[in-house]
């Protein structure tokens, strides 16, 4: 599967999420959890989306491992840091402050990957729309 592919997917994945914790806040009337809404929408849901079309449009950026890396981080870093602010909005700050802080920083570590791919990218690279273009992020997995 092209790395693009997989930001995509777990775009889908946590757009499920956002819009089923949306659902459950309106049934229920309660918002407490309203900031992991909003983080699992904009930081799942439209970040990894837009990483996703990112390195669609740049598939040699793909086939790198700062790539793979930013991934990984990305990927690992999003899920904790959200049961993390949720523990916490919720009044479990023994248990939700250290995985929130450990979440966001590795959450921090991949938009600084992904800022560095970015510039790197854009500074050497033409975007593409050529069908190739998946057999050149193929590679890199």
């Amino acid at each position: 599967m092209t790395l693009s592919n997989r930001f995509f997917r777990a775009a889908f994945v946590f757009f499920a999420v956002g819009v089923g914790l949306g659902v459950a806040m309106g049934a229920t009337s309660d918002f407490t959890l309203r900031p992991v809404h909003v983080h699992v929408n904009l930081l799942g849901w439209v970040g990894f989306f837009i990483y996703g079309a990112f390195y669609r449009l740049f598939p040699a950026a793909a086939a790198t491992k700062l790539a793979s890396a930013h991934f990984w981080s990305a990927l690992v870093g999003l899920p904790p840091m959200l049961v993390g602010l949720g523990l916490v909005v919720s009044g479990n700050e023994a248990i939700g402050v250290p995985m929130l802080l450990a979440g966001e920083a590795i959450t921090v570590v991949s938009v600084v990957l992904f800022l560095i791919a970015g510039f790197k990218a854009t500074r050497t690279q033409v975007a593409t729309t050529d069908a190739t273009a998946d057999a050149v992020e193929t590679r890199a997995l």
